[in-house]
């Protein structure tokens, strides 16, 4: 079946051999009633026996089915080992987290094929006919109010709301009032974010703008908040959770619709020439949501006091009874019909009553659609039952190496020093893996391959790109186990960045910081934020964010440093045969 052949060898052997068949042989013979007049032919049902049924839709689940298992079971698998293995832990609820997991996998799946078939040609086709029937103003508020729409609808937010339960409200009291009394106005600001960047990239396409500049005057705003809310102690608390922000953006709704939409818009004004135009808005998309958060959080702070939030939340523990779009499954489908019917709405109206286009195979549309909602419904009830479950549980059972916990008999199982460093080879494994297990990276590893004519390679920059998550895994665990402030390993992680970016070319800046977008999936990002918060819990930490965060700035980092020495290597390599002309020259 994979076979190749030239196409000359594949003309040859059709036009040699060939079998001629009359058309009168595939058709029935006319029928005609006693008038004469023929009698229109009513084919049969076709009838499917359960082997043909197979065979066609076989190939297509298996093929999609089989990139989502090759994400999830292997984290999962090595969790269950590491926890029973490593840890002498049996898995608590194991049947229910495997449930869950399942769930994952199949709603991954359906949502991935019901995106690709639903919502990537609204994105599509309203890139190229905006541009052309509307001004550029126009243009750009769509664009605004569509980023602001697909943060909504990702995966990975709901990811927040499932572990805002876990915070302790006493330790972190904004912190808590962020995640569960604005959770609406929380995404609602990283979605201002990811909008306003999708603006930002969009008029980069068009005018061909640098990405670095851009970068730097980013980084300013986000410095400035930054440091603000180090001054404050009870602010302090939320920096880990405002960086994690702009790792959860980035996943797979906002990205190939934000950028389909911007590379539409600059094919039809005619810049979209450049294949390097799509790489640099996932990078924004990162930074503006940063911002937001951290603004929510200091207006939150001039609006309510520790002691309200703490007052209010006893009063809601107090109260008993829920409703019923609060149980399971209601409550999954109430998350799944907001994030996606409001965004297809939007698209919708954009479409007819805005550009007044046809739909285009309405029911291929219809059925798209349809798979992205049930898709995100059943990915909801697997993340509550299946990712956020075992990586709260592998979260909170990883400290009973080194520290005394209450739930564990015999522990500490280790050495004080030898369970940190078990502690820490255990995230650094399941960064690394998680990793290499996301199909964005995967794919832009291909892209870069292309790009850069084989002188970057797709090995080299998924294997760079996986070295910096694991570190940056292993970063925040540590910062959890020995409340290093995120900021004191931020600030000067991203400064690194930036002297690194000065001194890198404009390809490997782009490059590396969109890596920092692609390593944060839908699979990576609940799995990492439970297990962030779980370990917190265990060791008693003030708040178990930050790691994503870190897991953002290493591999940026570690891919400019390889991008710096790819040029170093290319420029010896270049003056090495300048050097070999010139004295060819001499010589003749």
């Amino acid at each position: 079946m994979g076979r190749e052949i030239r196409f000359g060898d594949f003309v040859r052997e059709v036009s040699l051999k060939q079998n001629s068949l009359s058309y009168n042989r595939l058709t029935p013979p006319a029928v005609k009633d006693q008038s004469g007049q023929e009698i229109p032919y009513c084919p049969k049902k076709l009838q499917l026996r359960s082997i043909d049924v197979y065979r066609l839709l076989g190939p297509y689940v298996g093929m999609r089915l089989w990139s989502q298992v090759r994400a999830v079971v292997p984290l999962a698998v090595y969790l269950f080992l590491f926890q029973v293995l490593i840890l002498r832990q049996n898995v608590l609820e194991h049947g229910v987290i495997t449930a869950g997991l399942i769930a994952v996998i199949l709603g991954l799946m359906i949502f991935m094929e019901g995106l690709k078939l639903g919502l990537m040609p609204f994105g599509e086709v309203i890139g190229n006919t905006l541009p052309k029937k509307s001004r550029l103003e126009v243009v750009l508020i769509i664009t605004f109010l569509l980023g602001i729409g697909v943060t909504f609808a990702e995966p990975a937010i709901g990811a927040l709301q499932a572990v805002g339960s876990i915070v302790d409200v006493r330790k972190a009291p904004y912190l808590y009032a962020l995640l569960n009394n604005w959770t609406g106005a929380l995404v609602l600001v990283v979605g201002i974010g990811v909008g306003l960047a999708a603006v930002l990239g969009t008029l980069r396409f068009l005018n061909g703008w640098s990405l670095k500049p851009m970068i730097y005057a980013a980084m300013i705003p986000t410095f400035g908040l930054t440091v603000f809310c180090m001054m404050d102690p009870e602010l302090n608390k939320i920096l880990g959770l405002a960086w994690d922000c702009g790792a959860v953006t980035t996943g797979p709704v906002t990205v190939p619709l934000v950028l389909s939409l911007g590379i539409g818009i600059a094919s039809a004004a005619g810049k979209g020439n450049s294949s390097l135009s799509g790489f640099g808005i996932v990078t924004l998309a990162s930074l503006f949501p940063i911002i937001g958060v951290l603004g929510l959080a200091i207006y939150v702070s001039f609006n309510v006091s520790p002691a309200s939030i703490i007052e209010a939340s006893q009063l809601v523990m107090v109260q008993t009874g829920t409703g019923r779009w609060q149980e399971t499954p209601y409550a999954e489908i109430l998350s799944g019909a907001r994030s996606i019917v409001p965004l297809v709405l939007f698209l919708f109206l954009v479409l007819k009553v805005l550009l007044r286009e046809k739909i285009h195979e309405p029911g291929i549309l219809v059925y798209g659609l349809c798979l992205s909602l049930i898709g995100m419904i059943v990915f909801n009830i697997g993340l509550s039952y299946g990712l956020a479950k075992l990586g709260s549980q592998s979260g909170s059972f990883v400290p009973a190496a080194f520290i005394p916990l209450e739930n564990v008999a015999g522990s500490p199982l280790y050495g004080y020093s030898a369970g940190i460093i078990i502690a820490v080879f255990f995230a650094w494994i399941l960064g690394f893996g998680a990793t290499l297990a996301e199909p964005a990276l995967n794919a832009l590893g291909q892209t870069v391959e292309n790009l850069t004519n084989g002188a970057f390679r797709k090995g080299m920059l998924m294997m760079a790109v996986s070295t910096g998550v694991g570190f940056g895994i292993s970063l925040g665990v540590l910062k959890i186990i020995f409340e290093i402030p995120i900021s004191y390993l931020l600030l000067p992680g991203y400064i690194l960045g930036l002297v690194l970016t000065a001194c890198s070319s404009e390809e490997f800046v782009n490059v590396a910081w969109d890596s920092a977008g692609v390593t944060t999936g839908p699979v990576t990002v609940p799995l990492v934020l439970a297990m962030g918060l779980g370990f917190g819990n265990a060791v008693q930490a003030i708040e178990g964010f930050g790691i994503l965060s870190m897991a953002s700035i290493c591999p940026i980092l570690s891919v400019l440093i390889m991008g710096i020495w790819i040029q170093f290597k290319t420029r010896r390599a270049n003056l090495k045969r300048i050097n070999i002309l010139k004295g060819q020259e001499v010589t003749a």
